[in-house]
Order: structure tokens, then C-alpha cells, then sequence
């Protein structure tokens, strides 16, 4: 599945559909701590998190995550959706718990 499907599917909010939204999302990742995300999120994951600030763009980046889920509620500010975009940083958001974000998501990974 590319990013774009995952957009159109319509489960999470888009903050933001980078330019690299035809990219494969080759795996699901799930974590919180952005020093464990930043040596073991898989290149091309979706990546599930509550961290939702810059530090995160900066570790998806660094891993070159196909994307980031924000579950829970969490939001980023303006500035922080400025750099996704100025980095090319595709972000969904909802109000999903992490798991059930997760499992969304497994769900077209099969």
C-alpha cells in the first residue's frame, strides 16, 4: 500500500500529504520514545506515536518513515505542520487509540 491509498481511505485526517505520497508503506511501527523510534523504525513504515513535535519530524526523517500517525488526539502546531510540509513530512492524525490506529492500518497492510 503507498501513502496516497492510505489517505484515501479516509480512516485518519490528513495534516499533511507530502510529495513523496506515492511512496510504499512497507511496514507498521509503533513507539513513543523518539531515542528507540530514532535506531529501530523500519525505512518506509507507517509510523503510530502519541510524541506529536518537531523532534518526531525530525526521527521520521532520519528513518525515512513513508509516514506518521498521530493517535490519540494529539496535534501538532502550526509551526511544527510548517516543517512537515517544508520537509516533505506526511502526517494523519486521529483521535484512535494507538493500537486501534495500528490495527487500521495492519488491516491494509495484508
Amino acid at each position: 500500500m503507498r501513502v496516497c491509498d492510505l489517505a484515501e481511505k479516509g480512516i485518519f485526517s490528513v495534516v499533511n500529504l507530502a510529495g513523496e505520497a506515492s511512496q510504499e508503506i512497507t511496514t507498521l511501527y509503533c513507539c513513543d520514545f523518539l531515542s528507540v523510534a530514532m535506531s529501530r523504525a523500519p525505512i518506509g513504515c507507517a509510523w503510530v506515536t502519541v510524541t506529536a513535535n518537531i523532534n518526531t519530524l525530525a526521527v521520521a526523517s532520519l528513518r525515512q518513515a513513508a509516514c506518521v500517525i498521530l493517535a490519540e488526539g494529539m496535534r501538532l502546531d502550526e509551526d511544527t505542520i510548517k516543517k512537515a510540509r517544508a520537509h516533505k513530512i506526511t502526517v494523519f492524525a486521529t483521535d484512535l487509540p494507538a493500537f486501534e490506529a495500528a490495527l487500521a492500518v495492519q488491516e491494509f497492510l495484508k
